[in-house]
């Protein structure tokens, strides 16, 4: 047995067959994910507000070196209910309103968020952004309380995952969530890109600085030019 298989206590779910529907996937972080899992297999609904919006990023994704992704695009409503995993990549200003307008689409699904509330300054850059429910994460429980909620994919590089000479990421997710099923369900997604590894980093309420987080990193990639990620060592 390697070490690796030593630290791992149970086996995570086989998910291959599991369908995600991505809020805001018209969106660089949003469109990059729909990417990302199209290559792994999964049949991937990209919502917008606008059905026509959608379909035009689903067909610039199925296009090209991409030709025959499994991508569609549909509004937002649709997209959220016809799916089985559901992941909200929105900005941040429209994430309240858009997940009270689908508390009935989401009801019983497990919805990821990946939603970095953050401000921007001339001269200072990235800041986190105070969140009455704590994190965006939490606002997502507190508006969808019939879903279960997971906080995850806050630091992975849109340009990245966009980036067609790019075959695997490599750099770590960081996973949380109240309900051990579902988070063990998307650290298995996170596993389906070549290169990336879910890794369970607490409940819910350890949100915010995960999100927050994200600021230091887009110092570091402006400082160095480069689209950083992180590694968990030792696990």
């Amino acid at each position: 047995m390697t070490e690796q298989q030593r630290k791992t206590p149970y086996d995570l779910p086989d998910v291959s067959g599991l369908s995600i529907g991505i809020l805001g996937g018209t969106g660089d972080q949003g469109k990059g994910l729909a990417r990302r899992f199209a290559l792994a297999g999964h049949r991937v609904t990209i919502g917008s507000r606008k059905a026509e919006r959608a379909q035009a990023a689903a067909d610039d994704l199925a296009g090209g070196q991409d030709a025959g992704l499994p991508v569609s695009g549909a509004e937002n409503p649709v997209a959220a209910g016809g799916s089985d995993v559901v992941i909200v990549a929105v900005p941040w200003e429209g994430h309240k309103a858009t997940l009270e307008s689908l508390r009935a689409e989401l009801a019983g699904k497990i919805v990821v968020d990946c939603v970095n509330p953050l401000g921007f300054e001339k001269g200072k850059g990235a800041f986190a952004l105070p969140v009455e429910e704590g994190s965006a994460a939490e606002q997502a429980a507190a508006v969808l309380p019939d879903s279960r909620v997971v906080a995850a994919f806050h630091h992975v590089s849109a340009k990245l995952l966009l980036d067609p000479g790019v075959d695997g990421m490599e750099l770590d997710v960081l996973v949380l969530g109240d309900d051990r099923e579902a988070t063990d369900l998307v650290q298995a997604l996170a596993g389906r890109i070549p290169g990336m590894r879910g890794v369970y980093g607490g409940r819910l309420h350890n949100a915010h600085q995960i999100e927050a987080l994200t600021a230091n990193l887009i110092s570091i990639n402006r400082r160095y030019k480069a689209h950083a990620g992180l590694r968990i060592t030792d696990v």
